[in-house]
């Protein structure tokens, strides 16, 4: 049920599966642009359709395995945004049974989901053609979650970054006048570079949008030792207090390679923060992704929710 805080940790999916179970279609630009009219129409209809399919066994792969948050792939369904091209918008209308009976079978999975759009959706460009087509683009994911049935809230996330840097005014400027389908799911996360959380926090607290933490992101934006940083378990508490309700909270978790501050991701969780010992929601962004939470998930419950520490 919407709300419902998990007993223990619940790990997340990101998208696809390492094995061949969860794979979604794709067309390039250049691609679509070499096709006719009727042919791109056709196209897109076969491969919104089997994305359809596809993230319809989603649901049933996430429950059978005890996930319970999924992120939904940014390129579902490709072309959506085209400036001057709606054969992707009147492709998926058509298709609106399809998608709805979709999204109540994620929910009846007892599935809560996000999406986490492309990185060239910066809404605090200082170039107004980007902020235009980030906003394009950001309508075009929550017409999707709207098409799935999925409700206007934070329990169904619309995750970006701060973007352009030394901008936060701007994006705390532009927030409140984006579209409620966007606004009422924003969330932001820090990075690597250009937003640390301490630059979020206060656009986040200023606006009712939830931060998502991020601790692999904030030990290499400063230069820390590891996640076992006091300042990790700080951001975790300051962090969760964005949230509205606090146990709804989400927080990305990953390792580096070859070790803390290397942005590349594990394959497997080896090191888990004992910061994240009570969040409730936990998104793995493991290269091994099902293999990852398969091998994390009985440690928690030894740790009984606990973490390590």
């Amino acid at each position: 049920m919407t709300g419902a805080a998990p007993a223990e940790p619940a790990l997340g999916l990101v998208c696809m599966t390492v094995g061949p179970e969860l794979r979604f279609r794709t067309v390039t630009l250049s691609r679509y642009r070499a096709l006719s009219p009727e042919e791109r129409g056709a196209k897109l209809l076969d491969l919104y359709a089997s994305n359809i399919r596809t993230l319809r066994g989603a649901a049933d792969y996430c429950a059978a395995r005890g996930i319970r948050l999924y992120r939904l792939s940014s390129g579902l369904f490709p072309m959506l945004d085209l400036v001057g091209d709606d054969t992707g918008a009147a492709v998926l209308d058509s298709l609106a049974p399809q998608l709805l009976e979709t999204g109540q079978a994620l929910v009846g999975a007892g599935l809560r989901v996000l999406m986490h759009p492309e990185q060239f959706i910066v809404l605090n460009s200082d170039r107004p053609e980007v902020r235009v087509s980030s906003l394009r683009a950001m309508e075009a994911h929550a017409r999707v979650m709207d098409g799935l049935g999925l409700e206007r809230s934070h329990w169904n996330l619309l995750l970006l970054h701060g973007g352009k840097g030394g901008r936060a005014a701007e994006l705390q400027a532009i927030i409140p006048d984006l579209p409620d389908a966007v606004r009422l799911r924003l969330g932001l996360e820090n990075d690597e570079r250009a937003y640390g959380v301490s630059d979020l926090f206060p656009v986040c607290e200023a606006t009712g949008t939830p931060l998502v933490f991020d601790a692999h992101h904030h030990v290499i934006h400063e230069g820390l030792e590891d996640q076992e940083d006091p300042s990790v378990r700080e951001w975790v508490l300051r962090a969760r207090q964005t949230w509205r309700p606090p146990e709804w909270q989400i927080v990305h978790l990953s390792n580096g390679i070859e070790g803390p501050r290397d942005r590349r991701h594990a394959h497997l969780i080896t090191d888990f923060p004992s910061a994240y010992r009570d969040v409730p929601w936990i998104e793995v962004e493991a290269k091994g992704k099902e293999d990852a939470i398969a091998d994390l998930a009985p440690r928690l419950t030894a740790w009984g929710g606990a973490g390590p520490g």
